[in-house]
């Protein structure tokens, strides 16, 4: 070996040892200016004190988890923990609360118009299709524009397409529109206007209030949702005829809303996350809850319920009040007739399709089960 290679050799490694030298205390300065962010917890209360509502809340919470990792929690609190559910939508926009999960019929009494973002008319439409006028009809835009309107700092998004909801509980079997007048029948939204246009009188009560309502008689028949819901308020304690199938709420889904100085504050993915995570949410929870809304109407029917399809001379006299309370409004709120000439083209449109296309699946489960 030359001089000149031990001289080239020895400089090399002198380089290399200062700089792995350098890189170290580069290191070592650099490390305490390495900012460790803090998780960021947003407050949020459902309407629900327990039951399957409360798990679909939480379903969503763990959605936004798993996508957020430690950067963001949701602190699920259940209802009534900091505010009335009356009060929820109040408590997000002005801060109290960071978030909420209910149901725009719980807050309609600002504007009957938000009782059409789920619990409107039927125009020949599932909670799928109006979520789909929701996010590619215009709907979202709508509802925007509804919150501007009234001055609400928050911001919404929509999940969870709710099955039609029962006619519900009654006295004794329901066999023609002739006897609904004069009972006094427990519902929300815009489904009390459309009942009282039927005849009835109609009281709005909580859920959990619904069960002891019946059995002290101050009502005489009532809906809440579906048969797991009822199951668990022990509705066939006080009820043993339940009627399937109805106009009054045919469609609904879940509200998720945010503080909206809170929310425009966040990192752009966070908000994405908030987003995505309800658009997640909207597949399982269908897939979830009917499986156990057709395991508990089976319970119920071993429990001694009547298990009826309501007759449909009541559902059209419903479809006949939705005309009068929907001209009604229309004639008195220019906003409210706007958002339903949209969601008529929507579902005009998409109906049009999905009727032509769709076979009769009833007629291929006869086939094979028997009549329902």
């Amino acid at each position: 070996m030359s001089k000149t290679d031990d001289t080239t050799r020895s400089a090399r490694r002198k380089f290399l040892k200062v700089g792995a030298a350098s890189i170290a205390g580069a290191a070592t300065l650099a490390a305490p200016n390495i900012a460790h962010a803090k998780t960021k917890t947003l407050k949020v209360q459902a309407a629900w004190g327990g039951g399957i509502f409360l798990e679909n809340a939480q379903s969503y919470v763990e959605r936004v988890h798993a996508m957020a990792g430690d950067a963001l929690k949701i602190d699920l609190l259940p209802v009534n923990s900091v505010v009335k559910t009356s009060q929820m939508q109040d408590a997000v926009h002005r801060g109290v609360l960071d978030g909420a999960h209910y149901v725009p019929a719980y807050w309609y009494s600002k504007s009957k118009t938000a009782s059409l973002f789920g619990t409107g008319p039927c125009f020949g439409w599932s909670s799928q299709e109006v979520l789909g006028w929701v996010h590619y009809g215009g709907g979202q835009e709508l509802f925007d524009e509804l919150m501007g309107s009234l001055g609400l700092n928050v911001v919404s998004f929509f999940n969870s397409p709710m099955p039609a909801q029962p006619l519900g509980w009654f006295k004794e079997e329901i066999k023609d529109a002739s006897q609904m007048k004069g009972l006094k029948y427990r519902t929300v939204g815009l489904a009390a206007d459309v009942l009282l246009e039927m005849g009835m009188s109609v009281v709005q009560l909580p859920g959990g209030e619904i069960q002891p309502a019946m059995k002290s008689g101050l009502i005489d028949a009532a809906e809440f949702n579906n048969p797991t819901s009822d199951r668990d308020f022990g509705m066939q304690d006080v009820s043993k005829d339940y009627h399937l199938a109805s106009f009054h709420q045919s469609q609904e889904f879940f509200e998720i809303t945010f503080n909206k100085k809170m929310f425009d504050r966040l990192p752009a993915e966070h908000q994405a996350i908030l987003k995505h995570a309800s658009e997640a949410e909207n597949s399982n929870f269908y897939w979830h809850n009917t499986k156990r809304y057709s395991e508990d109407l089976t319970k119920l029917r071993d429990q001694g319920v009547n298990v009826h399809r309501t007759p449909d001379s009541v559902m059209a006299d419903q479809l006949a009040a939705w005309d009068v309370v929907v001209e009604r409004l229309s004639g008195e709120d220019a906003f409210f007739a706007k958002v339903i000439e949209s969601q008529k083209a929507y579902a005009k449109e998409v109906l049009g399709y999905l009727n032509l296309n769709q076979p009769d699946y009833k007629l291929a489960y006869n086939h094979y089960f028997g009549n329902a």
